[in-house]
């Protein structure tokens, strides 16, 4: 039996979909671990919760620092914890070049967005103002600029004409907490490879195996 990949979570906030993907693992949808759950802020809900489920938990305050200083600590630690796949959970720092560099189409982010519609903050405000009537969320492997690396996994949520951000985004949130851990079983799976700026499923290979 082989043994499972690990994950390496990153942080900043409530980590509602860190709890997603440990939940997903606890009932065996995902076949994967969690070595390490990283936050750059002492006071991030999420941090607490994965000290309450017994996972591995480390604070590397960016608060002040250099970027590139922040990231070559946190990058060491994922090193140490043996990550195979780093996964951002509500992280809201931009990773260095450096940071990508060391975890080549190793790092998922997931996006309240379709993208490329809707980068940056507050993408679910932005679908509603610009009267959208499809959006939803994507999974990607993240590179060096911001919400842009290959699109592994999207799903769509419908914009109502009663939908206020909030609103749209519990919608959005619910289709994240399913979405975030089938991406990861594709990638750990060896189910895509990327080509260029596209992700291709591989024949043969199947999915969740």
């Amino acid at each position: 039996m082989s043994q499972s990949k690990k994950l390496g979570i990153l942080l900043s906030g409530r980590g509602s979909n860190f709890e997603a993907i440990a939940d997903a693992i606890e009932s065996g949808r995902l076949d994967a671990e969690i070595a390490i759950v990283i936050s750059n802020r002492a006071d991030a809900p999420g941090l607490e919760t994965a000290k309450r489920r017994g996972l591995n938990t480390k604070l590397i305050p960016s608060r002040g620092r250099v970027r590139e200083e922040h990231d070559a600590e946190v990058v060491a630690a994922l090193k140490e914890a043996q990550a195979d796949l780093v996964c951002l959970a509500g992280y809201m720092r931009l990773l260095s070049p450096e940071f990508v560099r060391a975890f080549p189409h190793r790092i998922l982010n997931i996006h309240p967005s379709l993208l490329p519609a809707f980068a940056g903050l507050e993408a679910q405000k932005q679908a509603v103002d610009y009267g959208a009537k499809v959006s939803g969320c994507t999974v990607h492997f993240v590179d060096e600029h911001l919400d842009h690396g290959p699109i592994v996994l999207q799903k769509t949520v419908p914009v109502l004409d009663s939908d206020d951000a909030h609103t749209l985004s519990l919608r959005i949130l619910e289709q994240e907490h399913i979405g975030y851990a089938e991406a990861i079983q594709l990638v750990l799976s060896g189910a895509i490879e990327v080509e260029g700026r596209r992700t291709v499923r591989r024949t043969g290979k199947a999915e969740g195996k």
